[in-house]
């Protein structure tokens, strides 16, 4: 089970939907594909896609990262050896977490598709589906309320709503889709730390009939959460603020900052660490949600795998294969009617067109 050959490869990726969140818009995308071929056997996938406001780590840097010059010490490697070859991984890629992340991911492929298994089976899964939400940028009242409409009648009904930059247009927002679709959707809020303590207690304050579910990152990453009201934190999932198991530690320690994790696999560097994270997060009582950038279906069915095999997986945002115009890979899950599904097939059961 020796890797004989690496390939890595960058693709420039249009979205089928320009969006804007708090602080960018986005027109295209980046990702970073990696190929690990076996002596004998299919091949282990993996995909990268940086943010660089989030860990500090760009396209350049990641695509560097993945020079296959770089990663000669991986050639001959037995991938029966995963935990000792995750451990290498980030010493040689300590600072940038999505090339990390893509390494990580095509091991762990690689392993479970030598032993003919699928991922989310080698890794433990215990749930079967979970509906993810699907995301609305910062757009008028009125393209939010189009938007949506689209969405529900594509089936799905959690929708994740990005606000942030103007607080009084937000409740607005949210107060007419809870007034269209009564309790037929369910409605995540992400400001992406676009608020400070005053203007978050407002929101809620002025929400309250929204039945939000709970609200991503509302502060900056420099707050204090702790310092908000026990009943606000609850409602918070960390997300710039979690990016690697210490993070997680210190978010837990007592008394715990937030009720919810949002695990990246491109914030924390792969698999190894988000299931790290979640197990810590397993022993705070706090709940996971598993989220994503923009990226092709492979990190996707990756997040998803890990997600199905964590006890406390509550919350799927896994939509970011939707926005690309291209993606080279197929399968890995089904989405039906918004509910993600691992596949069957052995590994993330992804396949490259």
């Amino acid at each position: 089970m020796r890797i004989a050959q690496i390939e890595t490869w960058r693709e420039d990726i249009p979205l089928t939907r320009p969006y804007e969140i708090a602080f960018r818009r986005t027109d295209s995308v980046g990702n970073v594909f990696v190929r690990l071929i076996p002596e004998h056997g299919e091949a282990g996938l993996g995909c990268a896609a940086p943010e660089h406001h989030v860990t500090g780590e760009t396209l350049d840097d990641c695509v560097a990262a993945l020079d296959v010059a770089g990663l000669d010490w991986l050639q001959g490697a037995d991938v029966r050896e995963l935990p000792r070859l995750l451990r290498e991984l980030a010493g040689h890629l300590p600072d940038t977490p999505a090339a990390r992340a893509a390494i990580d991911m095509a091991l762990h492929d690689l392993l479970a598709r030598q032993l003919d298994i699928p991922l989310v089976r080698l890794l433990g899964q215990c749930q079967q589906a979970l509906p993810t939400s699907i995301t609305i940028g910062i757009m008028s009242l009125e393209e939010t309320l189009e938007e949506a409409q689209e969405y529900f009648e594509r089936g799905f009904r959690y929708l994740k709503v990005k606000t942030g930059q103007d607080v009084e247009a937000d409740i607005a927002r949210l107060q007419a889709l809870r007034q269209r679709y009564g309790d037929q959707i369910h409605i995540r809020v992400d400001p992406n730390q676009g608020y400070d303590e005053s203007a978050l207690l407002h929101f809620l304050r002025q929400t309250e009939d929204c039945n939000l579910e709970f609200v991503e990152q509302p502060l900056p990453v420099s707050s204090n959460m702790r310092a908000l009201p026990r009943s606000v934190q609850d409602q918070l999932a960390a997300d710039e603020s979690l990016l690697s198991p210490n993070d997680a530690l210190q978010l837990a320690a007592p008394p715990r900052a937030c009720g919810i994790f949002n695990i990246k696999l491109m914030k924390c560097g792969g698999l190894g660490p988000a299931r790290r994270i979640g197990e810590i997060a397993e022993l705070a009582g706090i709940d996971l949600m598993w989220g994503c950038m923009d990226e092709s279906r492979i990190s996707i069915a990756a997040a998803l795998h890990a997600a199905m095999a964590a006890p406390n997986t509550r919350y799927l945002d896994l939509d970011g294969h939707l926005d690309l115009a291209k993606d080279p890979a197929r399968g890995g899950f089904t989405l039906d009617q918004g509910i993600l599904k691992p596949g069957t097939d052995a590994g993330l059961g992804v396949y490259l067109d």
